[in-house]
This record gives structure tokens, C-alpha cells and sequence, in this order.
């Protein structure tokens, strides 16, 4: 028996007993009345006939049935970036830009992560990402929504999805600067939702005598984090119709695109997707296909050589458009995903989970011990009824910071950034520095609060400019 004091916590231990997970009580005596209460709250958040589900099909399971679907290519929209296709498209922009200038459009960012990758020690969101001046990857796109409001007259609520681990750090770093001028009424932190680890028996893995190991959900469960945190009832409550989505590492990210949300709202769809063309047929990134007749993302571990090499009569490759994470999403969609949990698929994979020994001490595991589980928001698409793909340039849209050194790095982030403002600058008429790789000399940094887009900011660029040296323009 394990002693508890109200009919409520025997309830949980009852509910953990008959899941069969009673180990996680082997401490119990030791513990104090505070730590039980901790063990306690967290059990009784566990969805126990999820995690028998989970074993059941993803661990339990000794069959293993080869993969078989009929993979085709997707339709996708070219990308617009010469000024003469623009002026091609402009109605359907107007469509995006009335959204926003209607109040209709919200971001939702993804910033759960940790910058330990990066050797940084806070949120990701808090890393210094402007390559003149240093600004937090929270302050640039906060400083895009801001340009964004001002050009449209409009509301753009910010919703941030933070973790349990960086929360309090990430509501802080907005109040300390001020919000960075956007309007604090405006934004809303919601936290991610959890998973708990399990041994390759199904078992709850304590990392601590009074504590499960757990991990976050995926960036798929930012769809139910934002039902329960009351989120999802605030963008309706506010006659949000279109969320744009994206994560917090990419800093050539075009918040609320208006091209983007013309497509989609022209052709009625559910969810959109913008991807990039490939470096190479090996890129290790997922691609948008046709699978069964839905428009799916297929990850690069699950593509053969075969179809990763395979090429249209003209030379392209068949399955070229690399998902970039950036998504236009329906609320409407989104209450149909969650309205009675989540509808979306979970990945497992088998890592190195923290765990105590018999005495209760911390073990780091040589091995791979346990499995975590997550949900990934593109694979909501296949429920969507209609599904826009758009394809834009890598040079000018994607540039993530995920590895301290090499492709996708603070230095690459760095280049990128000054390749595009060098662009800018180019356009406007000036002979920008560049070396034999084609890559701006110089670090290029241009406030959104001065130019927004390339079109507007030579009218605004000061009569001589120096660009022999570092460059900022605000």
C-alpha cells in the first residue's frame, strides 16, 4: 500500500497501479511531503491509456510491415521574386494584404528550445542573431510584426510557445525589453505540452526519486497546447481566421507573407506549406509529395535512393521541394484536429534517456535506453482539404541556426543575412563587396522598421553610403 492523505491522491496511485506502473513508487517512503506532491501532480497529468497505446503499437509490436505507398509529385507555385512577376501577382497579394489589414492574421512562433547546441546558455530565442548588431532572434521578428502593423494599420497577435525549461526566462526577456515596442495585450506565451519516456517495456522512467523523465511533445503539439492554454479561444476571440507559422531559428523568416496568405486564402485551403529547392538529391531534409493522394511530408529516412535521385524529363529533380517549416494554418482547421485531443501521428526514437539506479542516484546511460515520443506539425496536412505548396528562394526565406559551426550555423546565419540585405542594396543601385563565392564582404544589417521589402527602401537609403566597412541601416 502507498500511504497517501486524501481520496483524490489514492485515486492517482490507484490510476498508476492499474497501468501497471507502480515502480515509480519504489522511493515513496523516502520521500518528503513536497515530493510526493510533485510525483503525484505529475502522474495525474499522464494519459495513461495513451501511453498503453504507445506501447502497444510503437514498442509492443514485433511485426514489421515493409512500407507501401504511392508516392507522386506535388503541385508547387514557382517562386515570385523578380519585380515584373510580382506585379504578375499583385491581385492575389491583395488578397493576403486585406487579411492583415482586417485583423485576421496572427504568427505563432515555436521557441520551446534551448540554445546548448549553439553553446549558449538561454532560450534559442534569446541568441544574438543580427550580424551587425547582435539583436536576439526574438527582437528581429519581433521588429518584423512591428514594420508589419505600421505598413498595414493592423493587429498581429504573437503567440510564443515556450517549454517548461525556458518559460519564465523567455517571459522575462520580453518584459525586460519592453516587449521590444509591441504591444504586450498583443502577445501570449503558452507552454508545450510533454511526453514521458519509456523503457523498451513500456515502463515510466524515473530521472530523479520524486520525478518521471519527460520530453516535449513536438512541434505537433503546439496545435493542443494551443486549445489548452486557452490560446485557440483567444484567436477566435480576436476573429483570427489564418495563423502564420514558423520556428525561431530561421532569421530570413517573411512573417505573415502577404503573397503566401493570397495563395492560400485564393484557393480555399486548410494548410500551406512553403519549401526550398534542395541542395542536393541527399539533403537531409524532408520533401512535400503526393502520398495515397495526400499531400504529405516525407522524411528523408523514409525516401530510397531511387526516388531521393529521381528526375523530371527536365532535369529537376522529381522530389525537390524541402520542407522549410513554415506553415499557414486555418483556425477552423486547427479546432478540428483538437477538438477531443490531438489527431496527429507520433515518431518515436530510441536515445538516451536520464535514469536513477536502484539507490536512487543519477546514471548516465552509455547506450540508448528508452524511447521518446513527438508529434510533428506537417503531418497535419494530409487532414487538410486542400493544401498549398509554394516554393521560394533559399537565399532569400531560409537560413536556420542549428549547428554551432558548418551549414546552418550562427556564421552561415551571418552571411546569409548580409547576402540578402547586399541584394537589397544592389537593387537600389549601389555596387555592393562581394568575393569570388559571390558573398557580400561585409556584414549588412537593415532594420524592418526602415524598409519591410526591397521595393521600399530606396526612397528611404541616406544620400551616400559607405560600404567599405560593416553596415547598419535603421
Amino acid at each position: 500500500m502507498i500511504p497517501v492523505e486524501t481520496a483524490e491522491e489514492q485515486e492517482i496511485v490507484n490510476r498508476v497501479f492499474a497501468a501497471n506502473q507502480g515502480h515509480v513508487f519504489r522511493f515513496w517512503n523516502e520521500l518528503t511531503g513536497e515530493s510526493r506532491k510533485r510525483l503525484l501532480d505529475q502522474l495525474n497529468a499522464f494519459d495513461f491509456k495513451q501511453i498503453a497505446e504507445l506501447t502497444n503499437r510503437y514498442i509492443g509490436s514485433k511485426t514489421s510491415n515493409p512500407l507501401k505507398r504511392q508516392l507522386e509529385p506535388v503541385r508547387i507555385i514557382p517562386p515570385i521574386s523578380a519585380a515584373s512577376d510580382r506585379k504578375r501577382f499583385e491581385q492575389i497579394r491583395k488578397l493576403g494584404e486585406k487579411a492583415i489589414m482586417d485583423n485576421n492574421v496572427a504568427a505563432l512562433v515555436v521557441a520551446g528550445g534551448q540554445g546548448t547546441r549553439l553553446g549558449f546558455d538561454g532560450p534559442k530565442g534569446m541568441f544574438p542573431a543580427g550580424c551587425v548588431t547582435g539583436k536576439s532572434l526574438f527582437q528581429l521578428f519581433a521588429e518584423r510584426i512591428n514594420a508589419t502593423e505600421k505598413k498595414y494599420n493592423s493587429t498581429i497577435p504573437w503567440y510564443i510557445l515556450t517549454s517548461q525549461q525556458n518559460d519564465a526566462e523567455t517571459r522575462a526577456f520580453f518584459k525586460d525589453n519592453q516587449y521590444f515596442n509591441l504591444n504586450p495585450a498583443h502577445i501570449r506565451f503558452f507552454r508545450q505540452g510533454v511526453m514521458p519516456g519509456l523503457t523498451p517495456y513500456g515502463k515510466l522512467i524515473l530521472d530523479a526519486k520524486d520525478h518521471i523523465s519527460v520530453n516535449p511533445d513536438g512541434h505537433g503539439g503546439s496545435l493542443l497546447a494551443l486549445r489548452k492554454s486557452g490560446a485557440l479561444a483567444d484567436c477566435r476571440n480576436r476573429g483570427i481566421k489564418w495563423l502564420f507559422y514558423f520556428q525561431i531559428d530561421n532569421v530570413l523568416v517573411k512573417i505573415c507573407d502577404p503573397l503566401f496568405l493570397g495563395y492560400h486564402i485564393q484557393r480555399d485551403a486548410e494548410m500551406s506549406v512553403k519549401v526550398v529547392t534542395k541542395r542536393d538529391p541527399y539533403e537531409k531534409v524532408g520533401v512535400i509529395g503526393v502520398v495515397d493522394g495526400k499531400v504529405k511530408v516525407i522524411e528523408y529516412s523514409d525516401l530510397s535512393v531511387e526516388e531521393m535521385e529521381a528526375c523530371n524529363p527536365n532535369g529537376r529533380l522529381k522530389y525537390n521541394g524541402g520542407n522549410i517549416a513554415l506553415h499557414i494554418i486555418n483556425v477552423d482547421f486547427i479546432e478540428s484536429l483538437v477538438s477531443d485531443g490531438v489527431k496527429l501521428p507520433f515518431h518515436k526514437a530510441f536515445k538516451k534517456i536520464p535514469t536513477i539506479d536502484d539507490a536512487g542516484n543519477p546514471v548516465e546511460s552509455e547506450d540508448s535506453n528508452g524511447y521518446k515520443f513527438e508529434m510533428f506539425i506537417f503531418d497535419a496536412l494530409p487532414a487538410a482539404r486542400e493544401v498549398v505548396v509554394m516554393e521560394v528562394l533559399r537565399e532569400e526565406e531560409f537560413s536556420p541556426i542549428k549547428n554551432a559551426t558548418g551549414f546552418d550555423s550562427p556564421e552561415t546565419a551571418r552571411q546569409d543575412m548580409s547576402n540578402f540585405y547586399g541584394q537589397w542594396l544592389e537593387q537600389a543601385g549601389y555596387n555592393v563587396p562581394r568575393d569570388q563565392n559571390g558573398n557580400v564582404t561585409i556584414n549588412i544589417e537593415i532594420s524592418p522598421m526602415l524598409a519591410l521589402e526591397a521595393d521600399e527602401l530606396p526612397a528611404r537609403l541616406p544620400a551616400n553610403l559607405d560600404l567599405t566597412s560593416d553596415l547598419y541601416l535603421e
